[in-house]
């Protein structure tokens, strides 16, 4: 019987995953993303440069910092997704995949900028030194539909403090045992014991956290790809080329077999994109609603919460790529591992045996941010959900699941765990982009305020009485100038 249930379990996930993913969200995905960037005029573009001269500022504010922010979303986001996500997509999808996850990440772009807009619109006053919001909160101020913000916030908490935290687990657990022979609960355990302090100790402590090790780990990791690259120069024009191909279907023999593989290269790239990125799933915007910024306007993170797309994406996990795609097709499309197995594999091959050493401790800190990130997401929608008065039973309640499935996904079977991943993330995302597809005429007023502002030498700066459709709508706590009489 119990076999049976767990069967039809699986069947019931594989068949929301065709209906959210082959039917709806990645055109929905796709052409949200054109839609931001034609309205824009190619924003991920035109400043560009701009992404990073806003950084120069950005650990100079109280509280949590955009940089605080941005580190935090790039703790979820550099993860399993950028090491084992990159992996499976190769292995699922052909080295095509990857081609496909570069065209999420930069129409993702302008998406990111869009939902980070509103969340820092949006955002309200914790009373604590912080702020808090996100989709939840722009869904129930920006569109007045509480409910939507209530099966959001679910939806979230599902995904995150659940699903995506029992992968990074299981990613970690794998990784320990292909390198240590280690059993995948004493990895599980482990992970218990670092992460209780730390999610006990709230979202400030995430933060500092997150700024800390997130820099450090990306740094080293992406100097080992440049090390493998250079190993392999010779062989680059080749990768690239067989990423082009294989992403049309070059490759394939004309007929049938060019279409499956198109279509798998697009599907694996851009799930495995989404769930690396994180554009426009609604997740980032929980950190980005945190952050004080520098120039005193929402768009402000919405430019930062672009850079994290670029560097997550196209840069990370093209790395991942190179290690993978240079270790030879008898590597990935041996499919001799699954997920993190298939990156360590990949690596030893071209530095020696260490090599699996190496990515068995990235992978732990990547991801160990992941899972403190992913639960500071979930602890702003419980807040939101319950509510301040009961919320402090609730966030405890949500701590402990939070630990259980840390310790579930350590021993779970791979397939199950990804596949239920990707079905809560499309639930997610599919609420999140309808929400923002609404409320983009927002967006696309602040972004014209904040680029008025800047062609005319100012400051930036927001006032949402200059806004009708925001003046009622904001938190005068958080944005105090709302409080300004201008008479």
């Amino acid at each position: 019987m119990e076999f049976s249930i767990f069967e039809q379990f699986k069947e019931l996930v594989a068949a929301g995953n065709g209906l959210i993913w082959g039917s709806l969200l990645i055109y929905l995905l796709i052409g949200a993303g054109l839609y931001f960037t034609v309205i824009t005029r190619g924003i991920q573009f035109r400043y560009f440069g701009h992404m990073f001269k806003l950084m120069r500022h950005s650990r100079s504010a109280s509280g949590i910092s955009s940089f605080q922010a941005l580190s935090t979303s790039l703790a979820a986001r550099v993860g399993t997704g950028n090491l084992a996500g990159v992996a499976v997509a190769i292995s699922l999808g052909g080295p095509g995949a990857i081609f496909w996850m570069w065209m999420t990440a930069l129409v993702g772009m302008s998406t990111s900028f869009v939902e980070s807009t509103l969340a820092q619109a949006y955002k309200t006053d914790h009373g604590d030194g912080t702020f808090r919001g996100g989709p939840a909160r722009y869904i129930a101020q920006g569109l007045g539909q509480r409910w939507l913000a209530a099966l959001f916030s679910i939806c979230l908490i599902i995904a995150f403090g659940l699903a995506f935290n029992s992968v990074q687990s299981n990613s970690i657990a794998q990784a320990m045992e292909q390198a240590f022979a280690l059993p995948p609960w004493v990895a599980g355990v482990a992970l218990v014991v670092a992460v209780t302090p730390i999610i006990f100790g709230g979202l400030k402590s995430i933060a500092r956290v997150a700024e800390l090790i997130v820099p450090m780990m990306a740094a080293i990791y992406l100097l080992l790809a440049i090390v493998v690259v250079l190993l392999n120069i010779s062989e680059l024009p080749a990768v690239i080329t067989t990423i082009f191909k294989s992403a049309f279907g070059f490759n394939q023999a004309a007929g049938g077999a060019v279409g499956y593989a198109i279509s798998q290269a697009i599907m694996n790239g851009i799930k495995r994109g989404l769930f690396s990125n994180e554009a426009g799933m609604g997740s980032a915007p929980n950190a980005a609603a945190t952050a004080y910024t520098h120039p005193n306007h929402p768009a402000t993170q919405g430019f930062i919460q672009m850079l994290g797309v670029f560097f997550d994406t196209l840069v990370i996990c093209t790395a991942t790529a190179a290690i993978v795609i240079m270790a030879g097709p008898g590597v990935f499309a041996g499919n001799e591992a699954n997920g993190i197995q298939l990156t360590q594999i990949a690596l030893s091959k071209q530095v020696g045996d260490w090599a699996s050493i190496f990515v068995a401790v990235a992978i732990l800190l990547f991801a160990f941010t992941s899972v403190i990130a992913n639960y500071s997401y979930g602890e702003t929608n419980v807040e939101h959900l319950v509510g301040s008065r009961f919320a402090p039973g609730a966030i405890l309640i949500y701590r402990l699941a939070v630990l259980a499935m840390v310790i579930i996904g350590a021993v779970a079977n791979l397939g199950v765990v990804w596949s239920f991943a990707d079905l809560s993330m499309g639930m997610m995302a599919l609420i999140n982009l309808v929400a923002i597809l609404l409320l983009s005429p927002v967006a696309f007023t602040l972004f014209r305020d904040y680029e008025r502002q800047i062609k005319d030498g100012l400051d930036p700066t927001f006032d949402p009485q200059r806004f009708p459709r925001l003046s009622h709508r904001v938190d005068p706590d958080a944005w105090p100038s709302s409080r300004t009489d201008n008479t």
